[in-house]
């Protein structure tokens, strides 16, 4: 029986080949996608959401939710993926609408109707805060919490110590973090290193010559020149699809000590993305 799973992004470049990665896996069944101010305002970030499940030629409807962090102004990242959060390669609008509940609301809606289901988290966490708020007992229905965020074992990559998923909404993350869900934080130290693609990967994805394939290297463009300018690596960085790997594989991650770091089994979680963007 296929795992049921939740996920919430701020579509952009790495969230979107995350979300191919859980559309094109066979044992798993998408039963919603949520979308909050992250990356890109959150009526960008739905709308790239609905593009990549047209893409993958999935039915999972898409939600939009919180338009910004519960106390603070909203910080995008368009410096990093582009102005529409996919590196500005002008992608057609969708033909899918959004579903007609606010994202809050379908979240709930989605955890009740499936007890046990992973909820993955590849944004802020607006939108799961305000939904443990408004239901708190759909912590206890969650059979995993899988939350891109943090990074423990490196320097941040909006300030020193902070990673932007977090950074964005202290708040959202403070509630989620005590609310007894069962997360498991993946870090965006996972990312980096070995994890990163490499010239070498990209020609490998790029050979599969299909139109997935070649929208996950396209759209991360922008993403790649800037993570050479943020870290001085060349390559394309995905904390996403690292974290969706985890979710989809949690043997890829492997604990490097008794605190909070992470390592990951870098070639099983290349594998993984590449058996993914093979058409």
């Amino acid at each position: 029986m296929a795992r049921a799973f939740l996920i919430d992004t701020d579509t952009a470049s790495d969230d979107a080949v995350a979300l191919i990665m859980s559309l094109r896996a066979p044992e798993v069944r998408v039963v919603a996608i949520t979308t909050v101010a992250g990356n890109v305002e959150v009526q960008q970030a739905t709308r790239n959401a609905l593009y990549t499940v047209e893409l993958c030629g999935a039915n999972v409807p898409v939600y939009a939710g919180a338009e910004k962090p519960l106390l603070r102004a909203h910080q995008s990242a368009t410096w990093f993926h582009g102005r529409d959060g996919l590196g500005d390669h002008n992608y057609p609008p969708p033909r899918q609408s959004p579903g007609g509940l606010h994202a809050v609301d379908a979240m709930i809606e989605a955890i009740e109707a499936n007890p046990g289901l992973a909820l993955v988290t590849l944004a802020p966490l607006t939108n799961l805060a305000l939904a443990l708020a408004k239901r708190p007992g759909i912590a206890a229905k969650v059979g995993r919490c899988v939350v891109m965020g943090g990074a423990p074992c490196c320097e941040g990559n909006v300030t020193p110590a902070a990673e932007y998923n977090i950074w964005v909404d202290p708040e959202a993350a403070r509630i989620v973090l005590l609310s007894g869900l069962p997360v498991e934080l993946v870090g965006w130290q996972l990312s980096r290193g070995e994890a990163v693609l490499h010239e070498s990967d990209i020609a490998h994805i790029q050979g599969f010559n299909n139109k997935l394939a070649r929208f996950a290297i396209e759209c991360n463009s922008q993403a790649r020149q800037a993570y050479r300018v943020q870290t001085g690596e060349d390559g394309i960085s995905l904390p996403d699809p690292v974290a969706m790997c985890i979710a989809l594989d949690p043997s890829v991650g492997t604990q490097h000590n008794a605190k909070v770091c992470w390592t990951i089994a870098t070639k099983r979680w290349k594998e993984a993305l590449f058996s993914a963007l093979q058409w």
